[in-house]
Order: C-alpha cells, then structure tokens, then sequence
C-alpha cells in the first residue's frame, strides 16, 4: 500500500486524526468519547497517515514531555506498515527537537510491535479506559 505521512498541528491535522481515533478506540475498542478526547492534543505534535486516495488511515501524537500516544490504525491498514511509519515519525519529531527518550502505554498485544522499533517494558500491566497497558520505554539515536 501506498502512503504518505503527515506530520503538523492540532489545527492542521485535527479532523483526520479525531475521525481515526473515533473509529478505533471510541467505537472499536469502547473507549468513552469523554476520555478519549482531552486538552492535551492542541499542545502535542500530530502525524496522519494518508493513502494513495488520500484517505486518513493511521495517527499517533508526541506530547511536550516525550510522550507518545493515541497511535491508532483502521482495520483496512492494518499489518500494511503504516502503524511503523507514523511511530517511526513521530520518535524523528523528538529526535528533531532534542528529545533523548520517547515512553508510552501500549495496549499489552500491541508489546511486539513497539519491542521491534526498539521500545522496552517498564513495571508491570496496568488498566487505562478498561484494557490492559504496559510503559514502555525507547532511547532515541
């Protein structure tokens, strides 16, 4: 498959990634709409991944302190690389601003995934909006 990634603001990207994450935690997975959305997207660095129809099919976002979250693919990209490709661009927007570590919360069967990009397993399995999550750690070259 085909993409791109984009990577910008709240303000840019915002109706793209809020449809993604919509779609993925609020209906897939039953995340309340309440917790999903908060006050911290509009200070976060966004990337979007489009397909060759220009169609938005992933998202994630880096936070100020280094954290990375709401990394979220539709089912039609899914196991195609695109989940890769916006990790992979939102650690070189920490990279890029001088960040030395990125963390995050993975959803527990999502661990091989980050493990593959270099991210380790910190403490043990916690609940966040009813699923199991672990920390997870990665130093950035």
């Amino acid at each position: 498959m085909t993409f791109r990634i984009s990577v910008g603001p709240w303000e840019t990207l915002q109706p793209d990634a809020q449809a993604i994450r919509q779609e993925v935690f609020v209906i897939e997975q039953q995340v309340p709409p309440e917790i999903e959305l908060d006050d911290m997207d509009a200070v976060c660095v966004h990337a979007v991944a489009y397909d060759a129809g220009n169609a938005a099919i992933a998202t994630g976002r880096l936070l100020p302190d280094g954290h990375i979250g709401r990394m979220a693919v539709r089912k039609a990209g899914r196991g195609q690389g695109i989940g890769s490709a916006v990790l992979k661009a939102l650690m070189a927007a920490a990279r890029e601003r001088g960040d030395s570590e990125v963390v995050l919360n993975a959803q527990t069967h999502a661990e091989p995934f980050y493990v593959a990009h270099g991210f380790v397993r910190e403490g043990e399995q916690f609940m966040d909006a009813g699923i199991p999550h672990i920390h997870m750690r990665a130093a950035l070259k």
